[in-house]
C-alpha cells in the first residue's frame, strides 16, 4: 500500500463554501481529531477522486468525492483531512477507526457493515465490463470470458472484484490496487477484459478511445455511499443531513459536472508517485498507457 500522505484541503472547493456550518443536530459530534474531520480516499476513481494539476502547476486532489468532502466538513463546522490510500486502505482505516469517514465510491454492500455505517446514497452509479476495441467484439456474453484462458482484471478490495468473482469465476481473475493499474493492463494487453464502475469506466474512455464498455453489469446495491466510522451516530446524522442539502441546493449537481469536465480535460494528472510529487509515466508516451 502506498505510504499515507495526510492533506489539508483547502476550501477552494468552490460551492463547499456556500454551505456554511448549520447542522442541526443537538448531539455533540466527536471526530478522531478534535475539530477536523478526517477522510479516507483512493484517488484513482476519477471522476469520484482523482489528482488534478492547480493553476500554479501543483497536484491537487480533485473529483466530486472530494467537493462533498469540503462541503461535509464546511456544513459541519469542522476541517478537511484527506488521507489519500489504495482503495482496500480505506476499508482498513475505517474498520480500524483511524478516520472518520470513507468516501471512494463506496457501495452499501451489507457485508461491508460490520466495519462501518453507511450514509444515505449520494450518487446513482452501475457497474461496467471493459475491454478494448480490437476484443470488444468477442465479447457477446459473460460466459465468453468464463474460462482460465482469459485474466480478468478488478481492484482489491471492490465490488467490481465480487462481480469478477460472481460472473467469470472460472477465468483467471487478477486484482490490483487501483483503477489507472487496470486500465494499463487492458491497454498494454495483459487483461482481456475488467469489471470498473460504470462512470469510472466511461471517464476513462474519454481519456483513453480504444477502451470499449462491452456491457452493464447486474448489481443490486446500484449508489454509492459514504462510510462511517463505525457507531458515531451523530456524525451519520450530520453527513446525511450535510448530503441532503448539497443535493437539495443544487451543489452536488455542480460538483459532479465540474468533476467531469476536469477529468476528462488537460488537467487531469490521475496519480502521484511515492513520493508525493507528480506522476511521470513512461508507458503514456511510447505506449499510451496509464
Amino acid at each position: 500500500m502506498k505510504k499515507m500522505i495526510a492533506a489539508l484541503v483547502t476550501c477552494a472547493i468552490g460551492a463547499s463554501l456556500l454551505a456554511g456550518s448549520c447542522f442541526a443536530e443537538e448531539a455533540e459530534i466527536k471526530t478522531v481529531e478534535d475539530g477536523v474531520l478526517t477522510v479516507a480516499t483512493s484517488p484513482d476513481f476519477a471522476p469520484y477522486e482523482f489528482y488534478a494539476i492547480a493553476e500554479d502547476g501543483t497536484p491537487v486532489m480533485a473529483g466530486f468525492d472530494i467537493a462533498l468532502a469540503g462541503y461535509i466538513a464546511d456544513y459541519l463546522g469542522l476541517e478537511l483531512s484527506i488521507i489519500p490510500v489504495d482503495f482496500d486502505g480505506v476499508l482498513t482505516e475505517l474498520g480500524t477507526g483511524h478516520v472518520d469517514l470513507g468516501i471512494a465510491g463506496l457501495s452499501p454492500d451489507p457485508a461491508r457493515e460490520n466495519i462501518m455505517d453507511f450514509s444515505d446514497i449520494y450518487y446513482q452509479g452501475g457497474q461496467a465490463l471493459v475491454s478494448v476495441a480490437d476484443k470488444a467484439d468477442t465479447i457477446t456474453s459473460f460466459d465468453d470470458i468464463n474460462s482460465s484462458e482469459f485474466t480478468i482484471g478488478a481492484q482489491t478490495g471492490s465490488i467490481q472484484l465480487d462481480l469478477a468473482n460472481e460472473f467469470t469465476p472460472d477465468a483467471n481473475i487478477v486484482s490490483l490496487p487501483k483503477v489507472t493499474d487496470i486500465v494499463s493492463e487492458l491497454l498494454g494487453d495483459k487483461e482481456y477484459a475488467a469489471f470498473i464502475e460504470m462512470d469510472v469506466a466511461k471517464c476513462y474512455q474519454k481519456i483513453h478511445p480504444e477502451l470499449e464498455i462491452i456491457m452493464e453489469v447486474p448489481y443490486d446495491q446500484h449508489g454509492s455511499a459514504i462510510g462511517v466510522n463505525k457507531g458515531n451516530e451523530a456524525l451519520l446524522a450530520g453527513v446525511n443531513e450535510a448530503i441532503a442539502a448539497a443535493i437539495e441546493d443544487g451543489s452536488m449537481s455542480q460538483f459532479i459536472a465540474d468533476a467531469n469536465e476536469l477529468a476528462t480535460g488537460e488537467k487531469y494528472e490521475g496519480l502521484l508517485d511515492e513520493n508525493g510529487e507528480i506522476a511521470v509515466e513512461e508507458e503514456t508516451e511510447t505506449e499510451a498507457v496509464e
